[in-house]
């Protein structure tokens, strides 16, 4: 008996006799044994031991074996006790009504040792195995609670994060209907500073948790940059930048971006690996499909994302339809797909265009019927309207941004114990980066500072002539004289002086850099000969050509030039 753990044997039989045969053979087997002489009895027993495995006399008087193998099982709940009839019946429905009571095998009198042991060993075997189960039931429970739980604080901080925004406008409509707790498919849309719409519908590869996890960082990036006034290509680039470094290979996002300015009635759209998405002119019910011409966001580094956009020009009524492949890809009882043709036929067939929205919806999930969906399905519309009957959020913000101008302005002095360690241009150009219109202008903003900074300091401050550098010998008697005043300069200023104003249409930046030095003679300065005075030179002609007005002031020690720029909001 090495292969069986000692047992605690319930014998409960009536018989004197055949009840100590029975609990000698279980003894010798190495077991414990309880007795009971009647039902009543071995229900009593059993609730009080709590035996492994029962005998139990089918023929019993004041309660017989099966009213007792019914109580038992009862007081078993979920716990396997196996119980084998202790029977002279041979009958058939005899047999058949001890497995009705509840009994699990039956031995057949006279007793036989080997019969007895084999049934023991194997209903031990099971009784092993059912606890097994009931343990691993119960950790599957517990694991399954514990999952939920982080599931439901995971998607209470996700809906904050991926918060509907402008999603409540009066002209949009959306349906959002996920396969799992979370959502793989994403909708955001935010109002940007210009009053136009920003809105991102985005489909995850996959499901639930793991699909969503990328949706977070996608919805932090779009709320933080779009009220701030970035580009829609700057936002798509930070976007796929992010969930580039983040996100495991083969986990990206289909997505399709658009930007809605709804007083220049204009749509500005980008469509990575999401379905065609439907422009419907009201007039003539004309359909524009805007096809996907991008790669999913998170495939390309950077450096290989593409980011040219497709412009529409609409009119009031006409209406923007988006979708995920959820739509397409919904399933019939038979396993055939929506598919474009079905979809298509709805529009085909619509005389309403209020109604779109709608019929979709309904027509798929007729299609699908009660057969069990297979993917996250997604519908967006977006009806193009006057700005101030989009709702509150259009309101608030041509309110804010689009009828009044945002002006600010910074100013600092460059001291002589800066000039030689100190280049400003770097801070500067940093605080004007912090304004998303002006990203685009990096490099021509740059050129202008740097070249305006260092006319001020060299021939400004430090007094040196760029006639020296008319020759090879000139150029490095220039820098080695500059080298030698910037070490010996003790006095002197350069200072700078920055206003910015954006309205509806762009912005224009005014840039004023003065200087302690003696200035020059700019009252016959002439466009085409600024290579005679000694603040001119090709960089001054290069200020000239980017900027849209230059202008020397005081006794040349002081220029002004104005840097204009119209938005393409």
């Amino acid at each position: 008996m090495n292969d069986v753990r000692r047992l605690k044997i319930l014998v409960a039989d009536d018989t004197d006799t055949d009840r100590l045969i029975l609990e000698s053979i279980v003894r010798k087997e190495g077991h414990s044994v309880v007795s009971a002489r009647n039902g009543i009895e071995a229900v009593a027993v059993y609730a009080a031991e709590k035996p492994d495995i029962v005998l139990l006399d089918a023929l019993m008087p004041e309660l017989d074996g099966f009213g007792a193998a019914r109580q038992i099982k009862e007081l078993a709940g979920d716990e396997l006790v196996p119980i084998i009839f202790l029977t002279s019946l041979s009958d058939t429905e005899s047999l058949v009504q001890c497995l009705d009571a509840g009994g699990d095998d039956f031995l057949s009198k006279p007793y036989n040792r080997v019969i007895l042991q084999a049934k023991i060993k194997s209903f031990n075997r099971m009784r092993e195995m059912h606890s097994t189960m009931l343990t691993q039931r119960d950790q599957i429970v517990q694991y399954n609670n514990r999952l939920l739980q982080e599931q439901m604080v995971a998607k209470h901080v996700f809906d904050n994060v991926a918060h509907s925004g402008c999603l409540n406008a009066g002209n949009v409509r959306y349906f959002l209907s996920s396969l799992a707790v979370f959502n793989g498919d994403v909708l955001v849309a935010a109002m940007r500073p210009s009053g136009s719409m920003m809105v991102l519908l985005g489909d995850f590869t996959g499901h639930g948790l793991p699909a969503a996890i990328g949706a977070m960082p996608l919805a932090s990036t779009f709320y933080g940059m779009v009220p701030k006034g970035f580009s829609m290509t700057d936002i798509l680039r930070e976007i796929n930048a992010k969930l580039k470094n983040i996100l495991p290979v083969g986990i990206f996002c289909c997505a399709t971006i658009m930007d809605i300015n709804f007083r220049k009635k204009r749509l500005k759209i980008w469509n990575g690996g999401l379905p065609d998405c439907f422009i419907y002119h009201h007039k003539d019910r004309r359909i524009s499909a805007v096809k996907s011409t991008h790669l999913p966001l998170g495939v390309l580094s950077n450096r290989a994302f593409k980011d040219n956009c497709e412009y529409f020009e609409l009119e009031k009524e006409d209406r923007i339809f988006a979708w995920s492949d959820g739509i397409h890809e919904a399933r019939n009882s038979a396993g055939d797909m929506f598919g474009e043709e079905r979809l298509s036929a709805v529009f085909d067939n619509n005389r309403q265009p209020e109604n779109l929205f709608n019929e979709i919806i309904e027509s798929v999930q007729q299609f699908v019927g009660s057969n069990e969906k297979d993917d996250d399905l997604s519908l967006l519309e977006i009806r193009m309207d006057e700005p101030a009957r989009v709702n509150s959020f259009s309101q608030e913000a041509s309110d804010r941004f689009g009828s009044s101008e945002i002006e600010w302005a910074l100013g600092f002095e460059v001291k002589p114990t800066s000039f030689k360690v100190f280049d400003p241009l770097p801070m500067l150009l940093n605080v004007l980066m912090e304004v998303p219109s002006l990203r685009a202008f990096s490099s021509t903003l740059y050129t202008i500072l740097a070249e305006l900074y260092t006319n001020a300091l060299d021939h400004g401050v430090l007094g040196l002539d760029s006639k020296l550098k008319t020759t090879a010998e000139g150029f490095a008697d220039y820098y080695r004289l500059r080298e030698e005043r910037l070490n010996e300069v003790t006095e002197g200023f350069v200072r700078i002086h920055i206003t910015h104003k954006t309205n509806a249409d762009g912005g224009l930046l005014k840039v004023r850099i003065e200087d302690s030095g003696e200035g020059f003679d700019y009252s016959e300065r002439d466009v085409n000969t600024l290579s005679t005075f000694g603040y001119s030179g090709r960089g001054i002609a290069l200020v000239e050509k980017l900027c849209g007005r230059v202008t020397y002031l005081g006794c040349g020690n002081v220029v002004e030039v104005d840097f204009s720029w119209v938005s393409d909001d």
